[in-house]
């Protein structure tokens, strides 16, 4: 598995030519790298709520490459009313599952506000077993520690910005409901609001849950990450 971050809550995820982008946030977001092609062949785009600084460039990135853009039900059907083109829409709800080139698609649930529909967050099940969850903008809750019953969650990608989401503390302690093997930190550092580094995360999760590896990235890396 190869996660590019692109800042803020926007990764590219790449496995034996299958490819996502999650929440493509470019367009304002600070962090991003500006040589990004977006027109690069991707098999899907989710998106975990409509806020500006989630959505991002979604519509254009379908628009261009004929990707599917799987979302929340009411949520895709504003961004059709907004220009998606209708068929490349998969609208989902809290619970459900989809495949798309191989690979399972579950939406979970999210604790955030959103304008149309809830916020979600998704766990990726790749054919190999390799399974990762991207929060989404979330608060902790407790049904986290219910996601290890049904999944094997190899990575996960949480905020620990603040503010918005939950901060260091409650991020280090949603590892260990989740018994994540590795963790990803992201929503910080986009904006002054938000938590500026991964300092204070790394030292709550010694604490919270020492056998969970923290992955601290930086906007444009790559790293490449085994079961």
């Amino acid at each position: 598995m190869q996660l590019t971050w692109n800042g803020h809550s926007n990764f590219l995820l790449q496995q034996d030519g299958v490819s996502f982008r999650i929440d493509p946030f470019f367009e304002g977001n600070p962090c991003a790298p500006t040589d990004c092609d977006l027109s690069e062949k991707v098999d899907a785009v989710l998106v975990t709520h409509d806020h500006g600084d989630h959505v991002g460039q979604s519509i254009e990135i379908c628009k261009e490459t004929g990707a599917p853009l799987v979302g929340v039900f009411d949520t895709v059907n504003k961004l059709i009313e907004q220009g998606l083109p209708q068929g490349q829409g998969i609208g989902m709800n809290i619970g459900g599952s989809v495949e798309l080139a191989g690979v399972q698609i579950q939406m979970v649930q999210a604790m955030h506000s959103t304008a149309s529909g809830v916020a979600a967050g998704y766990i990726l099940t790749f054919p190999n077993g390799f399974c990762i969850y991207h929060a989404g903008d979330t608060g902790i809750f407790s049904s986290m520690q219910l996601f290890s019953f049904f999944h094997n969650i190899q990575v996960a990608l949480l905020p620990i910005g603040g503010h918005f989401t939950m901060g260091p503390r409650q991020a280090a302690f949603a590892c260990k409901m989740l018994g994540c093997r590795k963790v990803v930190p992201m929503h910080w550092g986009t904006f002054p609001i938000l938590e500026q580094d991964t300092d204070n995360f790394a030292r709550q999760l010694k604490d919270a849950a020492p056998d969970t590896e923290l992955i601290s990235m930086t906007p444009g890396s790559t790293v490449t990450l085994n079961k």
